[in-house]
């Protein structure tokens, strides 16, 4: 019976470590990197190192950077009093993608999930607090995730903020357009109950 080469194996097996990745996946991407190029193949290489070498999280949000703090920190067109509180960087990505929010954001780097082992000192939630406590915020906009652990993270934070003069808001949820009642779930109807709006 053939066997794999130890470099090879040692590609898949490297591969199936990331999330998401089976060891079926793990195969086809090997496989992969024996087809393309060597020049390509570097390319890969070399873009992991200068991510793990040069990317770190900003020191004010925690969103990736490059620098000691991101660019949208450093943005002076920025609105300072508006701050968006998300679970990682790539739901800050997806926020700003929609190109609606114009204010700062603050990475949680994950949500408080008990049965996981992560509570609140695992989180940025006291740098969160500092921040919020120097005064220029005005509004904090929770905008975890509507999951059950997401729901309990902000409800932890808005508990560390009620005694300071900020005004705590969540995004709003509800029936997307288009969808049907009959299909939507009772968490998805009772935000849309709750977050009715004059019309």
């Amino acid at each position: 019976m053939a066997h794999l080469t130890e470099s090879v194996t040692r590609l898949i097996d490297e591969f199936a470590k990331l999330p998401g990745i089976g060891r079926k996946s793990a195969e086809r991407l090997a496989y992969h990197v024996l087809r393309v190029t060597e020049p390509e193949a570097l390319e890969l290489a070399e873009a992991i190192r200068r991510v793990k070498q040069n990317v770190r999280y900003c020191k004010t949000c925690f969103h990736l950077a490059e620098g000691e703090e991101c660019e949208i920190c450093t943005d002076p067109k920025r609105d300072r009093s508006l701050l968006c509180v998300v679970e990682q960087p790539r739901d800050l990505m997806q926020l700003e993608s929609s190109g609606a929010f114009r204010g700062l954001y603050h990475v949680l780097l994950g949500r408080i999930a008990p049965l996981e082992g992560i509570g609140p000192d695992q989180l940025t939630i006291d740098a969160l607090v500092d921040r919020v406590r120097s005064g220029e915020i005005k509004e904090v906009i929770m905008a975890t995730n509507p999951t059950v652990e997401g729901d309990g993270t902000a409800l932890y934070i808005s508990n560390q903020l009620a005694e300071l003069p900020v005004e705590l808001t969540r995004l709003a949820r509800g029936i997307t357009s288009g969808s049907v009642l009959e299909f939507t779930n009772k968490e998805i109807l009772g935000d849309a109950l709750a977050g009715r709006q004059k019309i």
